[in-house]
């Protein structure tokens, strides 16, 4: 689990492609402290398990799934990305609930200074903007973002200095593609208001039932 909190920015030293996977290499200093094989690293929001340590770097897989659903799958040797490791049992909570799990790509419309911030306002999917609501919390490359308005087809957020000075949305503008995790209480919500399916041959408890039965 991530809080979208970013720790560092890294640089991608090196990609080795498959047919339908990749390998990165990527260089990084914070993360690395106390870093483990096996460990979990939030990627531009991505959750990938770090596979070999170096002295500045270290390499993690990215499978086919992955590739598909993020944008990975466009980043390039020096590309710059946001780095985030697993929250430790005792660290703060200074972000919200962030698995890792991305659910899809948004691209950035527009972006304007209001003062000292930035608004970015990205374009979405509807079923990605259905679990985006005004004054919620939202994951881009991996940062933790309060949602300021939502429209019918797009959301926008107010970036202080800071984040845009220590992540790598200061550096993305009009047509860049970006990472988007959805608050995932609201996909919990959603999913235990559904009616449970009945088993197959069970006709639940109807009026039927109850006559048969006695009641």
């Amino acid at each position: 689990m991530f809080t979208g909190i970013v720790e560092e920015i890294g640089v991608i030293r090196q990609i080795r492609r498959g047919a339908h996977s990749s390998v990165l290499t990527i260089g990084a200093d914070t993360v690395l402290s106390d870093l483990k094989i096996g460990d979990s690293v939030a990627v531009n929001g991505v959750c990938l398990t770090a596979t070999s340590l170096g002295s500045d770097s270290f390499t993690a897989d990215v499978m086919h799934e992955t590739l598909r659903r993020s944008s990975l799958g466009s980043l390039a040797p020096g590309s710059r990305v946001n780095l985030e490791r697993a929250m430790a049992a005792n660290g703060r909570f200074g972000g919200h609930i962030v698995s890792g799990h991305i659910d899809g790509t948004g691209r950035i419309a527009s972006t304007r200074r209001d003062d000292n911030a930035v608004w970015y306002t990205v374009e979405t999917p509807a079923p990605l903007l259905r679990y985006i609501v005004e004054k919620g919390s939202i994951t881009i490359d991996g940062i933790s973002l309060t949602v300021a308005t939502v429209e019918q087809d797009r959301f926008s957020v107010s970036v202080i200095p800071h984040t845009a000075q220590v992540t790598i949305l200061g550096e993305k503008g009009p047509g860049d593609t970006v990472n988007l995790e959805t608050d995932i209480i609201g996909k919990y919500v959603e999913k235990l208001l559904q009616p449970a399916p009945e088993p197959t041959g069970s006709r639940g408890v109807t009026l039927e039932f109850l006559a048969e039965n006695g009641f």
